[in-house]
């Protein structure tokens, strides 16, 4: 069992997960993503990514660059929901930007932080919300778009916004559209 959320998966998931997958080299992102999924964190602590280097015979120069390369993993730990606002042109001109600001200060982020400011994707510290940006989800007529554990809400307002993440948060609903 998992002693720690940071902790590397145990050694007998790994190889479970490992001996689903014959081919070494091929399997590598399977792999890589059964153990994300696998893990309480959503992400691959390095710890992990070394022993699958190790098991299944591959320099951890090539997971790494796998995990680097994709943006589905994860190298840190998220949070329980995620929260994805589009900053596409069409989203951006029809207010993202200020649907980010208000959900990072809802979130506890000051704006002008210098670990938010600009990046992707952030998570709180008590790990229950993972907020991240993309650059386009490809539903212009309907922006702005954002998307709450991979449902996408379009023509979003920031007060449906906040209602839809106190709702998950509190248990009352899975992000879908009512």
């Amino acid at each position: 069992m998992i002693t720690a959320d940071h902790d590397p998966l145990p050694e007998e998931v790994i190889d479970e997960i490992i001996a689903r997958h014959p081919d070494r080299t091929g399997d590598v992102l399977s792999v890589l993503e059964e153990l994300q999924q696998r893990h309480p964190l959503q992400y691959l602590p390095e710890a992990t990514q070394t022993a699958v280097a190790r098991k299944m015979g591959v320099a951890q120069s090539q997971i790494f660059s796998v995990v680097s390369f994709y943006a589905f993993f994860n190298r840190q730990p998220q949070g329980r929901h995620t929260v994805t606002v589009c900053r596409g042109t069409a989203c951006h001109t029809r207010g993202s930007k200020a649907l980010l600001d208000a959900l990072k200060a809802s979130a506890g982020f000051h704006t002008d932080d210098e670990e938010t400011d600009g990046a992707t994707s952030f998570t709180t510290p008590d790990h229950r919300l993972t907020i991240r940006t993309v650059a386009c989800f490809g539903q212009c007529a309907l922006a702005p778009v954002a998307a709450i554990d991979e449902t996408i809400h379009g023509h979003i307002t920031d007060i449906q916004l906040r209602k839809l993440v106190a709702a998950i948060e509190d248990g009352l609903s899975d992000g879908a559209p009512r």
